[in-house]
């Protein structure tokens, strides 16, 4: 009875074991791989190999799971059989109603340990492993490279991995996809881990490369320009709040734009007396972008140009709009961005309301108002 109960124990203890490394070893992540390496901690980068390679530690795992499975059954069934005999020797005693034979008694061992096992060497470690994977990282990194010792040794594992590659080539992509991150940010916004506006600019992001320049821009048919032949004078009394601070310029037709002035430029001319002097003196180079690129991409034309307007062109040439590093700002951020200019209420509310509309067509901001 003894040897049986210790069968018994070993069986489910090892198999308790597998249960755990491979519920670690599947909850780790990769971020928190990286934040323990730049921790310094040695096992991040075992489990990093691990995770690369997980079929190595999941054949360790499931190879000694079996034989604890396999074995433990056997030598339980054998002493069950043996306990039989040196509780009640070739005879039959009646327990319960029924006649105890030395089936029976195997019969009742193997359920026994059928649900031992289902409990406690699948159940509950895994529960375990699953929700204090954190903790038990080190010690399973450890651990598996204990297991995955002798099976490395023997060729066993070899043989194993070959076999796995021939029946299907593993693919061991990237863990998580833009889908997995959109989800989880919207996870985290209802959990209460992110708030609504974080969760918000995490689902912008996903969108960047999706949203183009065409999507975000002002059309020119709404465009401000001014002629190059427009005095500075001229041009100040017609807009004496200067609302906008890059007023592009053209030659002759709207659509000829040469570049642009800056608000500083004109207030300098015209505090320097030059009154008279033409918009086309001041103006400075515009950049030029086509209607495809992604705000992505244009956020980080702007960045490199150190530019804060680009003129939109189609695939002809021709202007479409223009887009400002304030457009792509607002996408990501999901926010209408109001300055000290926009000073008058009935434009905010029409400049909010467009943007709105603008934005729940990309998506970037939910149906309802936002405040």
């Amino acid at each position: 009875m003894t040897l049986l109960l210790i069968y018994a124990f070993v069986s489910i203890f090892f198999s308790f074991l597998c249960s755990i490394l491979e519920a670690v070893l599947l909850s780790v992540t990769p971020t928190f791989i990286n934040v323990k390496k730049k921790e310094g901690k040695a096992y991040a980068t075992t489990l990093e190999e691990f995770k690369k390679d997980v079929d190595k530690p999941l054949i360790a795992i499931l190879t000694l799971n079996t034989i604890a499975h396999t074995v433990g059954a056997i030598l339980v069934g054998v002493q069950a059989k043996a306990a039989y005999a040196e509780l009640y020797g070739s005879n039959t005693r009646s327990m319960f109603g029924f006649n105890m034979t030395e089936e029976l008694m195997v019969g009742i061992v193997s359920s026994i340990m059928t649900v031992l096992i289902l409990v406690a060497s699948e159940i509950i470690p895994k529960t375990i492993g699953a929700t204090y994977w954190k903790k038990l990282s080190g010690f399973t990194a450890r651990a598996l490279k204990v297991l995955i010792a002798p099976l490395k040794w023997t060729g066993i594992l070899w043989i194993l991995q070959l076999t796995t590659k021939l029946v299907g080539k593993s693919a061991h992509g990237s863990v998580l996809s833009r889908q997995d991150f959109a989800i989880m940010a919207e996870m985290g916004s209802k959990d209460g881990a992110l708030k609504k506006g974080e969760s918000r600019i995490i689902n912008n992001l996903l969108l960047m490369d999706s949203i183009q320049a065409k999507d975000i821009m002002t059309p020119r048919t709404v465009v401000v320009a001014v002629p190059e032949t427009m005095t500075l004078d001229e041009y100040y009394k017609k807009n004496p709040k200067l609302r906008f601070s890059r007023i592009p310029v053209y030659k002759d037709e709207r659509d000829n734009v040469t570049g642009l002035f800056l608000k500083d430029e004109l207030l300098l001319g015209l505090a320097q007396d030059r009154h008279s002097d033409k918009v086309g003196s001041i103006i400075k180079p515009i950049e030029m972008v086509k209607e495809d690129v992604s705000i992505s991409s244009l956020f980080n034309h702007f960045l490199e140009s150190r530019k804060h307007l680009a003129i939109v062109i189609d695939q002809y040439g021709g202007m479409q709009g223009v887009v400002t590093m304030e457009d792509v700002l607002e996408t990501l951020l999901g926010l209408e961005i109001m300055d000290e200019s926009d000073n008058t209420e009935d434009m905010q509310a029409l400049a909010r309301k467009k943007w709105e509309e603008r934005a729940k067509d990309l998506g970037i901001i939910e149906g309802e108002n936002i405040d």
